[in-house]
């Protein structure tokens, strides 16, 4: 199935379980956000924002709109991107968070590999700034929303399951050192 035939399905199921969505993004809001984040959205993200709303739906807590009041993709990047005092980042470039599930957690969207995987960012037991904080949750956004479509998520795929089960994501490392 090709992108459009799953944000066909998106749209679908945001229609069903949002009572209201936002109105969609327009080419030059997703613009002005690219140029402020200093890369490009993958095209499977920016597709959503423009055919299926700005932000306001999908799992959990919704996706982060692309421009607006309150969080944004580029608000919650650029407040996250900090120096970390012992050296390297507190967030690695070109990974975009898309989602706040809550106590500091997010997931996010590696906008500079082109298969866009999402990450789980779960600073709690770790701090901010440590590699040990960063999950591989999905290997692309399609594969992510498709476990959204279908209720498949880390936190309850398996009875008993934890944040043990989660798998780290190997590039982190070198991603928050520069």
């Amino acid at each position: 199935m090709g992108n459009t035939d799953l944000v066909r399905r998106v749209a679908a199921k945001a229609r069903a379980t949002e009572e209201r969505l936002p109105e969609c993004a327009s080419e030059a809001e997703i613009a002005v956000a690219e140029a402020e984040l200093g890369f490009a959205l993958p095209p499977l993200l920016a597709c959503l924002y423009r055919e299926v709303a700005n932000g306001g739906f999908g799992p959990g807590r919704r996706l982060l709109p692309v421009s607006g009041p309150g969080p944004t993709v580029v608000t919650a990047y650029w407040e996250e991107r900090e120096p970390n005092p012992g050296g390297g980042w507190y967030w690695p470039r070109g990974v975009t968070p898309v989602l706040d599930w809550g106590c500091g957690m997010y997931a996010a969207v590696d906008c500079l590999d082109e298969r866009a995987p999402v990450l789980l960012y779960e600073p709690n037991p770790y701090g901010g700034g440590r590699p040990e904080a960063w999950f591989h949750d999905a290997p692309s956004l399609a594969a992510w929303l498709e476990k959204w479509l279908t209720g498949r998520w880390w936190w309850d795929e398996e009875p008993g399951s934890d944040a043990a089960a989660l798998v780290p994501w190997p590039n982190a490392a070198g991603r928050l050192a520069g």
